[in-house]
C-alpha cells in the first residue's frame, strides 16, 4: 500500500561505524532508520573536511587558475585554487593560505560568494567558494609534498567561455564560476 504522506520522510540515524581512516577522508557505515516503514539500512558516508575553492582576480581582470594531475580522473585539470580547511579554520582564513601556498598570489580582502554540498548523497561535506580580488604574484609557493602545480592566468571572460563549453569539468570549479557569475557582470558593467 502506497504510503499516504507523499513527502519525503527524514530518515534517522541510529549509529555509525568507521570503515577507514585516510589522510583526506574517513569512510563511515551509518544505519539509518526510516520514520514511517520502521524499517533500518546501512549508508556508506564519506566524511572529508570542509574545502574552499578560490576565485582569485588579478589587477588586470584575469583569475588565477591550477593545472595539475588528478589521480581520480588519471589525467590534468585545469582548476581554481583551493584545498582542505584545517580544524577551526574559517573558509575566508583558508581561501587566503591556500591560495598563497598554492599560487604564490596574495590579494584583498576574501569575501565568501557561496557554500555548496559537494556530493550530499555520499559526502557530509561542504565547500565555499570565496573570491579574492586584487592578486597579484607576491610570495613564494609552499606546496604539499605530492602537489606538482602550473600556475596560469587567463582572462575570466575566457574562462567563463571554457565552462560553458565544457573545457573545464571539475564540477566544483563550475559551481563556483556559477557563483561568480553574476558578481564579475557587476564588476564590468561598473568598470572594476
Amino acid at each position: 500500500m502506497p504510503d499516504p504522506d507523499p513527502s519525503p520522510a527524514r530518515w534517522e540515524p541510529q549509529g555509525h561505524t568507521i570503515l577507514a581512516r585516510t589522510r583526506v577522508f574517513d569512510l563511515h557505515s551509518v544505519r539509518f532508520r526510516h520514520p514511517r516503514r520502521g524499517t533500518e539500512k546501512d549508508f556508506v558516508v564519506m566524511r572529508p573536511p570542509g574545502w574552499v575553492n578560490i576565485i582569485a582576480v588579478t589587477p588586470d581582470h584575469q583569475l588565477v587558475l591550477v593545472r595539475q594531475f588528478r589521480f581520480g580522473v588519471d589525467d590534468f585539470t585545469v582548476e581554481i585554487p583551493g584545498g582542505l580547511m584545517d580544524p577551526a579554520e574559517s573558509p575566508l582564513a583558508t581561501a587566503t593560505r591556500e591560495l598563497r601556498e598554492e599560487t604564490g598570489f596574495i590579494g584583498g580582502a576574501p569575501r565568501l560568494l557561496g557554500t555548496v554540498d559537494p556530493n550530499p548523497a555520499i559526502q557530509s561535506n561542504t565547500c565555499h567558494i570565496v573570491l579574492i580580488t586584487g592578486a597579484q604574484r607576491r610570495a613564494e609557493m609552499e606546496w604539499d609534498a605530492d602537489e606538482e602545480i602550473e600556475v596560469r592566468l587567463q582572462p575570466v571572460d575566457e574562462v567563463m567561455a571554457a565552462a560553458r563549453s565544457g573545457e573545464i569539468r571539475h564540477s566544483l570549479v563550475l559551481n563556483a564560476l556559477f557563483l561568480f557569475e553574476p558578481v564579475w557582470a557587476e564588476m564590468k558593467a561598473r568598470g572594476i
